[in-house]
């Protein structure tokens, strides 16, 4: 038995909003010591202001991602309610090792702050995964989409899975090489949806 979707897509799109906002709350607000200026406190900030560019990003094409997998389904079912969950539950987590990597960018503990970045891009890719696999084995596909658009999907999931790991790696030698990995995956990731969005649909018989 499956129902609509009006309540899933609620729901994820509060989640969505809510971890955008938690980012810039780490962003704080420069204190001023001695004769410093508040351009030069300002501008101490900048590891804070390069996590949350780089997160915010993260989460708007995780968001795209999203929606645009969404879209794809007719209904809803148990598996695919407690999939999408855990896929909520990574988008709700980026804040932490945002706030992480700010606080080491330049560091000494760097390539381990990187690491756990990269690191929950595995996890959260893993349960995209899982998601896009539940929709596909659940059949809850629309009719009227092109049956391959799922599959493209998630053959670009895997590979961006393979990649994420492959940065966790790196992270440890080079991490901001690594960062720059997870900027090239999202795009990656907007690619694919680009593409499987473009898929003629089905002519009617």
């Amino acid at each position: 038995m499956t129902e609509g979707t009006e309540r899933i897509n609620a729901l994820s799109d509060g989640v969505f909003a809510i971890a955008v906002t938690l980012l810039i709350l780490e962003v704080k607000v420069p204190h001023i010591e001695g004769g410093q200026s508040l351009w030069s406190a300002l501008g101490a900030l900048w590891p804070s202001y390069v996590a949350f560019g780089l997160s915010f990003f993260v989460i708007l094409v995780t968001w795209i991602a999203h929606h645009d997998l969404m879209r794809l389904v007719r209904g809803t079912n148990i598996p695919l309610q407690i999939a999408n969950g855990a896929a909520l539950a990574y988008v709700t987590f980026i804040p932490f090792p945002t706030a992480v990597l700010a606080e080491n960018l330049g560091g000494p503990n760097l390539s381990t702050a990187v690491a756990l970045y990269c690191g929950t891009f595995v996890f959260g890719s893993t349960a995209f995964n899982i998601l896009a696999a539940v929709i596909a084995r659940g059949h809850l596909v629309r009719a009227d989409v092109d049956p391959t658009a799922i599959e493209r999907i998630r053959a670009g999931y895997r590979i961006t899975l393979a990649i994420y790991i492959a940065a966790t790696l790196i992270a440890f030698v080079q991490p901001y090489l690594a960062l720059l990995i997870n900027v090239a995956v999202r795009l990656h990731l907007l690619h694919v949806h680009h593409v499987a969005a473009s898929l003629p649909k089905p002519k009617a018989a």
